[in-house]
């Protein structure tokens, strides 16, 4: 011990001495046009995140920077960002001479991006919202084209979900524990006050954490970094929303090293793009800066992002014939304006205070608290022995009719039961039934929308005079409610990072976070819709089986009650990293390891009737631990040209979502739940010259034992005599998952002349499956009947593994696996601009359901002996589960600006119109497990008519954005 305490003191002297040795370097920085001086430009040393700002005359310096090669990084807002490789030498001041800062036209393309949101995508943030808030503060080339171009395709970078990609502000990770997903709207509507960025691809190495396959997002509000002064801009949109008005300023550090940073905006539509779509947001923001001393300062940071909007719906083929893609069932009219009965509400506030420490010229620590909290809410009908509301129930539409089979075997011919015959005799041709399909269609295409006044109606009984004539209506027990699945999240956030140039090539990150989650998840009642008020029972169940809660049985919901579902989630997760850069003439390399644990836990609030022994209370705590190393090298053949190799392996803890698997109802943990292991490389050749700058990578990832969870009526699912019996809404989990992405990326850019450049970008994907995971399913059914017979047919209540399905080589769905772009632009010396590009989206498969593709697909629950269908053959099976591939399309997009300075103000519009030519297309979709047999599904596909096609997402067709500002 004696020799290891003098061996770090000696170690820690020497790296003492060494850093007091080095020398003073300085810059002065201009715009490139008009080569006057730019004030508070940020200046930054990459290894130790210290810092330098321009003065009037646009000189920064730093006092005495170690020995040794660094990496200085000059820029601010809506300028490029320069990078210099410089070297210091003993006693030896650095010059860099002017350094000139070019004017970022994609600023105002950021500004103007509107993010694919999850308003398309139903109700479980599916991570297809990801791409464009990622991605929109890079620079490179592939990046910009991915973001502007390819985003509104829902295009994933290298196939991956955002689950795979860190989030941060100020360092700390904005990631949920509960999906592992950035929520974007937490800080949407502050594009001014998010602009300052950093960004790295894939597993390329981060200063302020270890981070994933996908890349980090690094969003730094100090407020001192802020190029000072003020901008005010107002834009309209025919997209997500109509209209946006943002004011934002910055003080900039004054005299008595005080600064602040105030933005705030509002964002609304009566309709967005979709019909019934409204959308509201407001959003506010403040960053406050005290400047202790040279060392040590102090920052305040806090963001309020009220979001509330519409969903629309995913429909299947069959209804956007009859109705039009832009056709939402969620909205009806109410006293003549229309209402959305699905809104999605969020308001979740975040307070950060963070403590800069400059401990010497070579060493720095910045430490963050963060805590976060609020509510999101996304709203739904509920009813109790009355039909369903919505307008394109099966039953409602005219497939219903023309889909009919006459399943009796006392009727149905014996030739119905040889190999590719139905199993069934088919009826929705018959006179009868195309004349009941024809009504249908008429009475739907007549009463298309939610009738809100309808289910006043019934929720209100007759007032009748003394000749029984209605002279009014009074407030009767509510058969239908407006209620909202509600998450009231506290999240408390704590971290450190170290950055340290530890020798003249050697610089070392370290950082430790620690975060606490406390959420609580209920039904919340918003509109009784005019009735007295609501049973809280499940009316598909009898007798206790039916209570919410058996310590309260029977109870009557009012408006602001919980109900049907009430829960806490808690997690505790912890990690670690540290990382070890080293820079050479010739060569780059770096090296990381990280350490987390995740521990999870379930505490029931209502003690349900099915799970009344498995519901209330604490399940048992889920803990995972995780591991991580990467490296990486660049070598550079010249100054020109190089080549970066990237890898990583790391195991990655499950989601809360899907480590819980009822989570609504009972306590139970997934059987045998571990870790996903994940694997990726990437090798690329970068080249950099004057006029042409061009990145062509490769690159090969691996995500092993992954596990999905999703909830869904199934028919024809479950073993049993009566066909009612194999019925059930079901919660299906899909279990070690393997999934394979490999492919290529390219970026291409050139200089034709010193106004016109010439872009270009591809990507080629390969996405898949690569193995067949096993299949469980939660039958609230059948752990009722466990309950009461006392069988309990399976490891827990209600579960019933169902094997594997065969998922390999099937395409992960959801994304273009290939894309194209190429694109002109021009840029005038007297600040306007113009530019096009076109693209091209290839290979974008449906969602398929693994449950099809189990062996119980095939076999016959009428037969007590499981033996499948007589009828099935392997060419039938092959053809009703291949895997639909959506049409290939073309997309054109125009982009353009306008500025113009008047002493220190800049007034200036953005202008762009995306898909020029109003193409449709799909951009999702999935299939629906409803008919979940061999006979079902073959029957009601063909018929022609299938009443439970799959349901399609799609993109929008001609839009556009246009944003006034003032810069001053």
């Amino acid at each position: 011990m004696k020799k290891l305490v003098l061996s770090l003191l000696f170690v820690m002297q020497v790296v003492c001495a060494w850093a007091q040795q080095g020398a003073s370097v300085k810059g002065k920085v201009v715009d490139s046009k008009t080569q006057a001086p730019l004030e508070n430009v940020v200046a930054t040393m990459d290894a130790t995140a210290q810092t330098a700002l321009t003065n009037a005359e646009g000189v920064f310096e730093f006092k005495e920077l170690p020995v040794g090669r660094h990496v200085i990084s000059v820029g601010s807002s809506g300028f490029i960002y320069q990078n210099f490789t410089i070297e210091v030498q003993a006693g030896q001041p650095l010059d860099l001479g002017i350094v000139s800062l070019e004017a970022d036209i994609t600023t105002e393309q950021q500004l103007g991006l509107i993010t694919i949101t999850d308003n398309d995508l139903g109700d479980d943030n599916s991570g297809s919202e990801n791409t464009a808030g990622l991605l929109q503060a890079s620079r490179d080339t592939y990046q910009q084209a991915a973001a502007f171009n390819w985003g509104q395709a829902r295009f994933r970078i290298r196939g991956l979900d955002n689950e795979y990609g860190m989030t941060m502000i100020n360092g700390v990770t904005m990631n949920k524990i509960y999906d592992g997903r950035p929520q974007w709207s937490n800080w949407g509507g502050l594009n001014d006050a998010t602009r300052n960025q950093e960004f790295t691809m894939g597993s390329a190495p981060s200063d302020y954490t270890f981070g994933s396959i996908l890349g980090t997002q690094e969003i730094n509000t100090r407020a001192s970094i802020y190029r000072p002064g003020g901008r005010i801009s107002f834009s309209g949109t025919n997209t997500t929303y109509d209209w946006r008005a943002m004011a934002t300023y910055a003080s900039g550090m004054n005299k008595n090293g005080w600064a602040y940073v105030v933005s705030a905006s509002r964002r609304w539509a009566q309709e967005g793009y979709f019909e019934g779509t409204d959308y509201s947001a407001n959003s506010g923001f403040i960053s406050v800066e005290k400047k202790i001393n040279n060392q040590h300062s102090i920052n305040f940071t806090g963001i309020y992002a009220q979001n509330s909007r519409g969903k629309n719906s995913p429909n299947t083929q069959e209804v956007n014939d009859l109705k039009g893609i832009k056709y939402n069932s969620y909205w009806g009219y109410q006293d003549g304006k229309k209402r959305n009965s699905r809104d999605k509400d969020v308001e979740e506030p975040i307070l950060m205070l963070s403590h800069y420490w400059n401990i010497n010229e070579s060493t720095s620590l910045n430490t963050n608290v963060a805590y976060q909290f609020g509510k999101i809410g996304n709203s739904r009908i509920d009813f109790q022995d009355v039909n369903n509301p919505d307008p394109t129930y099966y039953r409602r539409l005219p497939s219903y009719y023309t889909s009919l089979y006459e399943n009796d075997p006392a009727l149905v011919p014996s030739s119905a039961y040889a190999p590719g015959g139905l199993g069934g005799t088919y009826l929705g041709g018959s006179a009868e039934n195309t004349a009941l399909a024809a009504g249908v269609r008429e009475s739907f295409l007549a009463n298309s929308q939610l009738d809100w006044d309808g289910m006043y109606r019934a929720n209100t009984t007759a007032i009748t005079d003394a000749n029984n004539n209605e002279i009014g209506r009074t407030a009767a027990v509510s058969k239908y409610v407006l209620y909202e699945d509600r998450t009231d999240d506290k999240t408390l956030s704590a971290n450190a990072i170290l950055r340290s140039q530890l020798s003249e090539n050697i610089s070392f990150n370290a950082g430790g976070t620690f975060k606490k989650l406390k959420s609580h998840n209920f039904q919340n009642m918003l509109d009784l819709l005019g009735g007295l008020y609501y049973l809280d029972i499940d009316p598909f169940y009898a007798g206790s089986q039916s209570q919410s809660d058996l310590n309260q049985p029977d109870r009557q919901v009012g408006v602001g009650d919980t109900f049907g579902y009430n829960y806490n989630l808690m997690a505790d997760v912890y990690d670690a990293f540290t990382q070890f850069k080293f820079t050479y003439r010739k060569i780059d390399f770096y090296l990381s390891q990280s350490f987390s644990r995740s521990e999870y836990q379930r505490e029931g609030l209502y003690r349900n009737g099915i799970y009344r022994n498995n519901s209330l209370g604490k399940s048992d705590k889920a803990i995972f631990d995780n591991f991580g190393f990467k490296g990486g090298l660049i070598y550079k053949l010249d100054g020109r040209n190089q080549v970066v190799v990237n890898g990583v392996y790391m195991t990655k803890a499950p989601s809360l979502r899907n480590t819980f698997p009822n989570a609504r109802l009972n306590n139970n943990i997934v059987n045998g739940l571990d870790s996903e292991t994940i694997s990726s490389a990437d090798l690329s050749y970068v080249l950099r010259t004057p006029k042409l700058k061009a990145r062509l990578t490769g690159f090969f990832s691996k995500i092993q034992n992954a596990t999905e969870t999703s909830f869904f009526f199934a028919e024809g699912v479950f073993d049993g005599t009566d066909s009612a019996d194999s019925n059930a809404f079901v919660a299906e989990t899909v279990t070690n998952i393997d999934k394979k992405m490999m492919g290529g990326e390219l970026g291409v850019e050139y200089n034709l002349t010193a106004t016109i450049k010439v872009t270009g970008s591809a990507s080629y994907g390969q996405y898949t499956y690569d193995n067949n995971p096993n299949v469980l399913v939660n039958n609230d059914t059948f752990a009722a009947l466990e309950q009461e017979t006392g069988i309990i047919s399976s490891t827990r209540a209600g579960i019933t593994n169902f094997g594997t399905a065969a998922l390999k080589n099937y395409r992960l769905p959801g994304m273009p696996q290939q894309a194209y772009s190429i694109g002109l632009e021009y840029r005038d010396p007297h600040y306007w601009w113009v530019g096009a590009n076109a693209n091209h989206l290839a290979s974008n498969y449906i969602d398929v359901s693994a449950l099809l593709r189990t062996d119980n697909f095939l076999q016959n629950p009428a037969d007590v002996n499981g033996m499948p269908f007589a009828e099935a053959t392997p060419e039938r099976t092959r053809e009703l589960l291949k895997q639909e591939k959506f049409d290939n399309f073309n997309l054109v997009n125009l982009q353009g600006g306008k500025s113009w300075k008047f002493g220190d103000q800049l007034i200036g519009f953005f202008a762009s119109v995306n898909n020029v030519f109003d193409v449709t297309y799909k951009t999702g979709g999935f299939e629906q497990a409803r008919n979940a047999n061999y006979r079902q599904l073959n029957q009601d596909v063909s018929s022609g008519t299938p009443s439970f096609g799959p349901k399609y997402f799609y993109g929008y067709g001609r839009t556009y954005f246009l944003n006034l500002y003032l810069n001053f």
